[in-house]
């Protein structure tokens, strides 16, 4: 009789250390990332988010799972597809954009983690309590640094040397926008430049506004960040080309695509480094405890062979301080 309690006892020992290994390996129990992205999944900054969870360890289908959601860079679009992740209980969320993903996602709910990728100041949007301490349910990394827009104007003014009017491209959807937009403002009156404002609110035609750029006489022009524009960069490209009009681009795809210049965050590392915070946050980390980070990289890019189609020529100084030149 004892010897058949003492079995009775190791298999329950063994059953208990066993289960749960076993329900660690079944196809359900691998953890799930919900992704809200504005343009293609297939885009170089998602690459660089799976790769940053490759290098952490995890495999697709084998250890993750992304339930991938793209918008096709609109934005009245996010709020019904952060619902939808929250239904399938997602282990965590990555809001793959500017501002405009993150506002759409935090009211979905206050349980899952989110991780931004790169919106403007989330303290100023209001979706975390402070960058060392985001005290809710949201962290991640920004795209907010010191100056962008000074410097941004700057390079542009040293490139076209008579420049005296700038249009200005921005999303009044977007919260962040509004700020960049203001920021933008304050270095235009340093460099004695006057400022025409494209704001656009969703829905208004991308071409009207464009084409105001040109009646009204603008010398170049500048596009703050907004996921409003991801799908739209080509026309964008295509316009400043067909008008002949220097523009500023606030990352490289668009200069890659066939824009004149970007200058701004390095926002593939962004993507990269936020598959840090997934793999933080599923080893148990909690997001109010995991600081925001500002970017750590910073590109400037010039693209000769579109200077050479619009008839600019860029002063060698300018040259000089790209950290890439396309020819």
């Amino acid at each position: 009789m004892n010897k058949r309690i003492v079995l009775c006892l190791l298999a329950t020992i063994l059953l208990a250390t066993v289960s749960p290994a076993l329900e660690a390996q079944q196809p359900g129990k691998i953890p799930t990332i919900g992704f809200i992205r504005g343009g293609s999944p297939t885009d170089p900054e998602v690459e660089a988010f799976r790769q940053g969870l490759r290098e952490l360890g995890y495999v697709e289908g084998k250890n993750i799972n992304i339930e991938f959601r793209n918008t096709d860079g609109k934005t009245d679009r996010f709020s019904g597809v952060a619902a939808e992740l929250v239904r399938l209980k997602v282990d965590v969320i990555v809001a793959a954009g500017g501002s405009a993903v993150v506002l759409a996602v935090k009211p979905a709910t206050d349980t899952i983690p989110i991780v931004m990728t790169n919106p403007g100041d989330p303290v100023a949007i209001g979706v975390v309590d402070s960058l060392a301490r985001p005290g809710g349910n949201v962290t991640g990394l920004t795209s907010s640094s010191t100056d962008l827009s000074g410097k941004r104007l700057e390079l542009l003014k040293e490139a076209v040397p008579m420049l005296s009017r700038v249009a200005v491209l921005w999303s009044r959807a977007e919260s962040g926008n509004a700020r960049n937009f203001k920021e933008t403002e304050i270095a235009a009156q340093s460099l004695s430049l006057k400022l025409l404002s494209l704001g656009l609110q969703a829905g208004d035609d991308l071409n009207n506004a464009l084409q105001s750029s040109i009646k009204d006489r603008a010398g170049a022009l500048i596009i703050i960040r907004s996921p409003a524009y991801t799908s739209t960069g080509e026309r964008i490209v295509n316009f400043a080309a067909k008008n002949r009009l220097p523009t500023m681009f606030p990352d490289k795809l668009f200069v890659e695509a066939g824009g004149l210049m970007s200058y701004g965050p390095n926002i593939t590392d962004n993507f990269r480094r936020a598959a840090t915070y997934v793999d933080k946050i599923l080893k148990g980390a909690k997001p109010a405890d995991l600081p925001v980070e500002r970017p750590m990289k910073f590109d400037f890019i010039v693209n000769l062979k579109t200077a050479k189609q619009i008839g600019l020529t860029i002063p060698p100084n300018v040259l000089a301080r790209a950290d890439r030149v396309i020819k």
